[in-house]
């Protein structure tokens, strides 16, 4: 009978998923009846289709992490016009659909429903359980939050009080309509969420696809760092990292294999998640890859650097494409999970912000020592913190590169002219030459919200 209960609630979530994709909100679903024991809850959230990918990808599509050649976007066989007009940034760029959005509301509701049940089951189950389920349904939620916030909502900064937000849904209820609120309401309860997930989840968990309270902190870390608030960022990379330190050391791994990272296995993943699969980014092979590399972009990378080698192959072409992602696939799954060897990095530039140089270089060269050729890494060296801040957000371009943090990384950096970064492309079609810009701070770095959920919502759109 359970074994039937456990199949049953398994069909009714892939449905409620598939239907999600015809809808701008998500429809409530009898699902809410089967849910009524700890371990549906936890059936619930072991589904890694549901909440571990399908995250919004908008943001590394827009970022200058990658390129596409002039022959791609001119005959268009691989990529959409949707897609080309967020690759370009035109100011009209508008998804039609809202598979980015409710991938990730989708989450939240599954989340609220989790949270819903366990408040019924207080007293009737073991209370550990509860707790590590109840923290583990809040770092959904919260997750889902801040990935729709980095691309729908205005980077956080001094007019967060009055910058429309995201929805805030609270409860499974669909009826239930937030509204947009505030940037900082966004961020107040993204907070809230992970704070009380890592009081309560477990230490450990048994699979990276599952959190745990090194994940939350992690998150917090993230969440901080885009916020600018980097003491509050240096808190819970230390803490995060107090409870999972461990590099992979990149001598040991083979360089024949064309997908050398595990999904499951990698030290260094403290919660893996992909974002939602498309042409747009897809590694492809030596013989057809959609999105390359650009050529002087790899080749700042030392020759005993062996991110070089395992992060990137030329292709027959002659250009490259990226073979490091954590998710051991050579499709366009892109691995934007939490790991220690982000940790370290933003802990460096942590302690950097806060003038503590020799604390932030122990940091980065701890990382660098496990990237390069044994015997070969000689420390790198500061004249002061400001100096090593600049070669610690260097090595962060390096080390995160397509792992889907660019996207905020550059909103955060374009408020100092200092990193401040004009992003352009340009694409020759016929005779001409077209330029596409993107400067610093410009209103394009929020991206529209998909005309599917503005027409069945009513939400008011972000501005141009």
């Amino acid at each position: 009978m359970k074994l039937h209960k456990h199949i049953l609630i398994l069909m009714m979530l892939s449905l409620v998923f598939a239907s999600c994709q015809k809808y701008v909100d998500i429809k409530k679903s009898s699902l809410q009846s089967f849910v009524t024991t700890a371990n549906d809850c936890q059936l619930l959230l072991d589904n890694y289709t549901l909440f571990n990918t399908g995250y919004p990808y908008d943001g590394e599509a827009s970022s200058d992490d990658y390129y596409l050649t002039d022959d791609i976007y001119n005959t268009q066989d691989f990529i959409s016009v949707e897609d080309l007009s967020v690759y370009t940034w035109l100011p009209g760029s508008i998804r039609a659909g809202s598979d980015q959005w409710v991938g990730p509301y989708n989450k939240v509701y599954h989340a609220n429903l989790i949270l819903e049940a366990l408040d019924k089951l207080a007293g009737k189950e073991d209370q550990s359980v509860i707790n590590n389920l109840r923290g583990s349904a809040l770092f959904m939620r919260a997750y889902s939050f801040w990935n729709v916030a980095q691309l729908y909502a205005k980077p956080y900064g001094s007019t967060a009080s009055s910058d429309p937000g995201i929805p805030i849904h609270l409860v499974s209820d669909v009826n239930n309509t937030p509204g947009r609120g505030t940037v900082k309401e966004t961020y107040d309860r993204i907070i809230q969420d992970l704070t009380d997930a890592a009081g309560l989840l477990n230490a450990t968990s048994s699979i990276s696809s599952r959190p745990n309270k090194a994940a939350a902190y992690a998150m917090l870390a993230r969440v901080y760092l885009s916020m600018e608030d980097y003491p509050n960022a240096l808190i819970n990379a230390k803490a995060a990292l107090d409870l999972k330190s461990t590099l992979l050391d990149f001598n040991t791994i083979d360089p024949e294999n064309p997908a050398p990272f595990r999904r499951f296995t990698n030290p260094e993943v403290i919660f893996h998640s992909i974002l939602a699969n498309n042409d747009f980014l897809a590694s492809g092979s030596a013989d057809f890859t959609t999105a390359k590399i650009q050529a002087d972009f790899v080749s700042s990378y030392n020759s005993n650097d062996l991110r070089k080698i395992f992060f990137f192959q030329q292709n027959n072409d002659g250009s490259y494409r990226f073979t490091g992602n954590y998710e051991p696939t050579t499709g366009s799954n892109l691995f934007n999970g939490l790991t220690t060897d982000e940790l370290y990095i933003t802990r460096a530039e942590c302690y950097a912000r806060a003038g503590n140089a020799t604390a932030a270089l122990a940091d980065l060269n701890t990382l660098l020592k496990a990237r390069w050729v044994t015997g070969t890494f000689v420390n790198i060296t500061a004249t002061n913190a400001d100096d090593a801040l600049t070669k610690i957000l260097a090595e962060r371009r390096k080390e995160l590169i397509m792992r889907a943090q660019r996207w905020t990384d550059l909103r955060r950096l374009n408020k100092n002219t200092r990193f401040a970064i004009n992003q352009a492309r340009d694409i020759i079609t016929g005779a001409a030459t077209k330029t596409f810009t993107l400067p610093a701070n410009d209103p394009r770095y929020t991206l529209l919200i998909p005309q599917e959920v503005i027409t069945g919502s009513k939400l008011p759109q972000n501005q141009r």
